[in-house]
C-alpha cells in the first residue's frame, strides 16, 4: 500500500500546488418589471487585477442605470439595471473574453413570473442562449457536474482523503473512515448552505489545510512507531475534519450560487457530485496501488517516508499562505 501510495503522490504533486485558485465568474440577472432587469455581475481578482470580461446580449438592450463597483477581497462586483427591448428569452449570452481564460462562468436569470434558468459557461462554450424554459432534471445535471469539478479541482481535499488512504490500515476500516468524512461534510454543507450556521471562510480554508498537516504528522509518528489517534481510530479524525471540509465545500457553492425554488435539488446533486468525485478518486488512489503491487518493482525505503513528508510541506505552505489573508 505504501508503494502505491507514493507512486500516486508523484503523480498528483504534478498538479499546481494551490488549491481553489480558479474561481468562477458569476452573473445574475433578476427581472423585477416586465422586460426590465437588475444585473449582478461578479469576476475574479487577483491582488487588484480584475479578469478583463464583459457581458453581450445578441438582442437590443439598454442600461437603465451607471455601473456601480465594488471589491469583495477575492472578486469585482458590478451592479447596474438594464431594459430588454427585445425579449430576454430566446437571445443568447456571451461572456466577451471568456475565451481566453481558465475560468467557468455560472449565469443565472430570474423572471417575474417565478421561474429561472441557469447555465455554466466555460472558455470551451462562453455563450448560450437563454431558453423560454428551464427543467429541474437540466438544473440537477449541472449542480452534479459542478460538484464533480469541484472536487476534483480541489487539491487540498483530495489530499487529506489522500493522506487517510496512507495511514488507514485494512478494508473495513478504509470503508468506516471514508463514510465518516462522507457524513460529515454533508452535514456542514448543508447547514451552511441553508443558512443555519455562517462561518467566516478565511479561517475554515486555514483549518482545512491545518487538518492535512496533522494527519501527515500522524503517518510520520505511525514509521516511528508512535501510533497516534488517526492511526487508531481514522474514522474519528475524518468525522471531525470531515464538518470544516464541509464548510469549505459550501464556501465554493456560495460563489455559484442557488437558484431561487431549486434549492434542495441544486443541493443535494452537488454534494452528489462531491461524492462522486471522491469516489472517482479513491478508486484512481486504490488502482494505482494495486498495479505497483503487481509490478513487484524494489523501491528505495527512503520513499516510504516521501509522501507523509511532501502532504505535510504543500498543507503547511497552504496554512501560511492562508493564514496571511486574514
Amino acid at each position: 500500500m505504501r508503494v502505491g501510495t507514493v507512486m500516486m503522490l508523484l503523480l498528483f504533486l504534478t498538479l499546481p500546488a494551490a488549491a481553489h485558485e480558479v474561481r468562477p465568474a458569476y452573473l445574475e440577472l433578476h427581472e423585477t418589471a416586465s422586460g426590465e432587469f437588475a444585473l449582478l455581475w461578479k469576476t475574479p481578482m487577483r491582488g487588484e487585477m480584475r479578469l478583463a470580461l464583459s457581458v453581450e446580449f445578441s438582442g437590443r438592450t439598454e442600461k437603465s442605470t451607471a455601473v456601480v463597483r465594488r471589491e469583495t477581497g477575492d472578486a469585482a462586483v458590478q451592479t447596474w439595471r438594464m431594459k430588454a427591448i427585445d425579449p430576454l428569452r430566446g437571445q443568447s449570452v456571451r461572456l466577451v473574453g471568456l475565451e481566453g481564460t481558465m475560468t467557468d462562468a455560472l449565469v443565472r436569470a430570474e423572471f417575474a413570473d417565478g421561474t429561472s434558468w441557469t447555465q455554466r459557461l466555460t472558455p470551451q462554450q462562453p455563450a448560450a442562449v437563454i431558453p423560454v424554459r428551464q427543467s429541474s432534471l437540466a438544473v440537477a445535471g449541472l449542480y452534479l457536474k459542478l460538484g464533480v469539478e469541484h472536487i476534483l479541482r480541489g487539491i487540498d481535499h483530495l489530499l487529506f482523503v489522500l493522506a487517510l488512504l496512507i495511514i488507514t490500515q485494512g478494508t473495513w476500516r478504509l470503508v468506516k473512515t471514508i463514510t465518516a468524512f462522507t457524513i460529515a461534510h454533508s452535514i456542514t454543507l448543508a447547514m451552511a448552505t441553508l443558512g443555519f450556521v455562517q462561518v467566516p471562510q478565511a479561517p475554515v480554508e486555514a483549518v482545512i489545510a491545518l487538518s492535512i498537516v496533522f494527519v501527515a504528522t500522524e503517518i510520520v509518528h505511525g514509521r516511528y512507531g508512535r501510533e497516534g489517534l488517526a492511526a487508531r481510530a481514522p474514522w474519528i479524525v475524518a468525522f471531525a475534519f470531515g464538518l470544516l471540509h464541509g464548510f469549505g465545500f459550501a464556501g465554493a457553492l456560495s460563489e455559484v450560487g442557488l437558484p431561487q425554488g431549486q434549492i434542495p435539488v441544486t443541493l443535494l446533486f452537488f454534494n452528489l457530485g462531491v461524492e462522486a468525485g471522491q469516489l472517482l478518486f479513491i478508486a484512481a488512489v486504490l488502482s494505482a496501488m494495486a498495479l505497483v503491487r503487481l509490478l513487484r518493482r524494489p523501491l528505495p525505503r527512503w520513499i516510504e517516508w516521501a509522501p507523509a513528508y511532501a502532504i505535510g510541506t504543500v498543507a503547511m505552505f497552504w496554512v501560511i499562505q492562508r493564514v496571511a489573508q486574514f
